[in-house]
């Protein structure tokens, strides 16, 4: 899953994109509003993590905008104006959460991931789960049948948005846009060998290659 940061705080920038990484997204940065206006825009991002107080644009006039051509991630506002009449003109704007400055990074995580759960139809769950497979995001493993079973971080990346989009077809280019950020080099290859492993953890029926197209997660096959 990807994400955009736009927040003019060098340090807390550093900060967040490290927890981020560490939760295995893929994660970009801007500073400055009228760059994140069209960037947010233009790249698929899953969701994006958007101040208020920018340079350039703020934060409003830019999910105003965005809203306004129908962009529909989600967005959540991180803010450190904490005034109940700025948080109501945040969600009137069209912000699916808010949180306000400071904030603990673990409920930022679970924020982050109730949000992306949401924007795939997948309400009311506290916890990722699609065709007999639970994803512990905590541990970065995988629940079958009761037992865990460890991921890599490459792996659980996939998984993830495999999970996510499950019974889709997800094309090659779809995984590379939405698994890497913007500076890191895309190979297709990278993505064939960590599927192979995800297979020999979860059942070679849990990912179906659909030829010419891409690949669709089916999950653990009941009897």
């Amino acid at each position: 899953m990807r994400i955009l940061i736009v927040e003019d705080n060098v340090a807390l920038a550093d900060e967040l994109s490290a927890d981020l990484k560490r939760c295995g997204y893929a994660v970009d940065w801007l500073a400055d509003g009228r760059d994140a206006l069209y960037q947010g825009a233009s790249e698929p991002y899953d969701l994006i993590l958007l101040d208020l107080g920018l340079p350039g644009k703020s934060g409003l006039d830019i999910l105003r905008e965005w809203r306004a051509t129908g962009m529909q991630r989600p967005v959540l506002i991180l803010t450190a104006r904490d005034h109940w009449v700025e948080r109501i003109d945040g969600l009137k704007a069209g912000a699916d959460d808010y949180l306000t400055k400071p904030f603990h990074p673990e409920e930022l995580q679970l924020r982050i991931q109730a949000l992306l759960r949401r924007a795939h139809g997948q309400v009311n769950q506290p916890q990722l789960e699609a065709a007999g497979i639970q994803l512990d995001e905590a541990k970065q493993a995988v629940i079958v049948a009761g037992n865990s079973i460890e991921l890599t971080a490459a792996e659980f990346s996939l998984l993830r948005y495999l999970m996510l989009n499950v019974g889709k077809i997800i094309s090659k280019s779809q995984l590379n846009d939405h698994l890497y950020d913007g500076e890191n080099e895309r190979d297709s290859n990278v993505i064939e060998v960590h599927i192979n492993h995800l297979r020999s953890k979860l059942g070679k029926s849990a990912i179906e290659t659909k030829r010419g197209q891409g690949y669709r997660f089916i999950g653990i096959q009941q009897p």
